[in-house]
């Protein structure tokens, strides 16, 4: 045994972890795009799809519009003091509506989901494959990903813009808050200049994100929920592992979208 020990070298761990990632990203892709084409073929499960719209974006909404509201204050009192020297407090309105309609708003909603639904998606399914009744819904000729993941796909995919946009909207309602009571800026003067500032670049940007964020954030829970081993402790182990990597790719899929969108759009 202490000889076995002595012949683990560090590039065979690193190999091995290096072809365990490479199998699980090959896992994940395939589990993905098969969630993704069951759409194109019947039959499709509208009413789950419905619940889980419902679950994601109404059960998301009060952490997201709170967060919002207090961001976009955030936002000013961060840039408050700089306006006013410079005496260029009618900028407020144009930073508060870029940061948030192209970065802010789809990176900080996407991030809250995912710690709500990625988790609550990773550990619903675990359970039931723990439970075996993923191998029952097999045994009675029920496809698992066309009955559990393709709806959760699509509903966290359309549900994340719209929750995207309302958060723009009170993010740039707390933001306005903020710099009424601080600078004094008025509200013809706040508005005007945030809605003049943004760029159709600027909103295909925010909406394009929620799409993907979406997309990530359902397919990483339900990868992880679905490929649990080892009972319940299996279970809390995927639903931590939904969230941490679900956060991650949003994060590094965010830089690439952006600096796509901007060469497209010059901004």
């Amino acid at each position: 045994m202490i000889e076995a020990a002595e012949n683990v070298s560090v590039p065979s761990v690193m190999s091995e972890a290096l072809k365990s990632g490479l199998f699980a990203l090959q896992d994940y892709t395939l589990l993905s795009v098969q969630s993704i084409s069951n759409l194109f073929t019947p039959p499709q499960y509208w009413s789950d799809t419905l619940e889980q719209m419902d679950l994601v974006g109404v059960g998301s909404l009060p952490i997201v519009a709170i967060a919002a509201v207090f961001i976009g204050g955030v936002l000013v009192l961060n840039t408050a003091s700089q306006f006013a020297r410079f005496g260029m407090t009618a900028l407020t309105g144009d930073a508060v509506a870029i940061a948030l309609v192209r970065e802010l708003g789809p990176t900080i909603t996407a991030l809250l989901v995912a710690g709500r639904n990625a988790s609550g998606i990773a550990s619903e399914l675990g359970s039931m494959v723990v439970t075996e009744q993923v191998d029952a819904m097999r045994a009675l000729g029920t496809d698992p990903i066309r009955k559990l993941m393709t709806p959760r796909v699509v509903a966290a995919t359309l549900v994340l813009p719209l929750l995207v946009a309302i958060a723009d909207f009170l993010g740039l309602l707390g933001g306005y808050a903020m710099a009424h009571f601080t600078l004094r800026v008025g509200a013809i003067q706040f508005w005007t200049r945030a809605v003049d500032s943004l760029a159709v670049g600027d909103v295909v940007i925010g909406m394009v994100k929620p799409f993907v964020f979406g997309l990530i954030i359902a397919t990483v829970g339900c990868h992880q929920g679905l490929r649990v081993r080892g009972g319940t402790q299996g279970v809390g182990r995927a639903t931590t592992s939904a969230v941490v990597i679900s956060s991650v790719a949003v994060i590094v899929v965010d830089l690439f979208i952006t600096r796509l969108f901007i060469f497209i759009f010059n901004l």
